[in-house]
């Protein structure tokens, strides 16, 4: 038998497949490497141009303002594989729907995460503090994500919320079976709906990802 086909990488050698939500704004780079910066370790260092694994590098500096950015794909039930990287203090962020986020920041050497630390179901869930193992700022972490979008009759009543079936942070589980009632904060639209664009917060600090599949349940 041949082995499934893998899930395409939304992070391609351009910014073909992405929107932004404040193009002015943008610091998004697509990058072959990143590093801790040499000269401040609250931001990253891009370089050179994207191979056979890009980068999206958020390369904000230290007090400015990016912007977020998101697919034009939209999804609705999913199972999301994602890596990052963050700076020392930063902050960003996964949005499923663009509603509904898995908090990114750096919670390294964090006992007792909350619902504000990397993992965090952000305004609605803390994650599990026996499985938590956030890593140092320049290491690569990894998210995987089974996720349920809301549901919604033929008048466009919603019927059950959103849920995060499971969320894996370097592939230990943190999450199971965690509702999210409405959006989160800071999400694209507070309208609920029952497909959306997976989102990445790029105004709140410097984060890169890598390896951003996404698997669509039932399709």
């Amino acid at each position: 038998m041949k082995p499934p086909p893998a899930r395409p990488n939304l992070i391609g050698k351009d910014f073909t497949g992405w929107k932004l939500r404040n193009e002015k704004a943008s610091l998004w780079k697509i990058a072959g490497d990143v590093k801790l910066s040499t000269t401040n370790d609250k931001e990253l260092e891009p370089s050179g141009e994207p191979g056979t694994t890009p980068l999206l590098v958020n390369d904000l500096k230290v007090g400015k303002h990016g912007s977020d950015a998101y697919t034009e794909k939209e999804f609705g039930d999913c199972e999301v594989h994602v890596e990052l990287m963050v700076p020392k203090g930063s902050n960003s962020g996964v949005y499923l729907m663009g509603r509904y986020e898995v908090q990114v920041f750096d919670s390294f050497g964090k006992k007792k995460p909350t619902k504000a630390d990397l993992g965090g179901i952000y305004n609605t869930q803390d994650p599990n503090p026996e499985t938590y193992d956030a890593k140092a700022p320049g290491e690569w972490q990894s998210f995987d994500i089974v996720f349920q979008a809301p549901k919604f009759d033929a008048d466009g009543k919603k019927t059950a919320n959103a849920k995060f079936l499971s969320v894996k942070l370097n592939g230990k589980e943190i999450h199971k079976d965690v509702e999210a009632p409405k959006p989160t904060g800071s999400e694209l639209s507070g309208k609920e709906v029952p497909v959306g664009p997976i989102m990445l917060q790029g105004d709140h600090g410097p984060v890169a990802f890598k390896n951003l599949r996404v698997k669509e349940v039932g399709k």
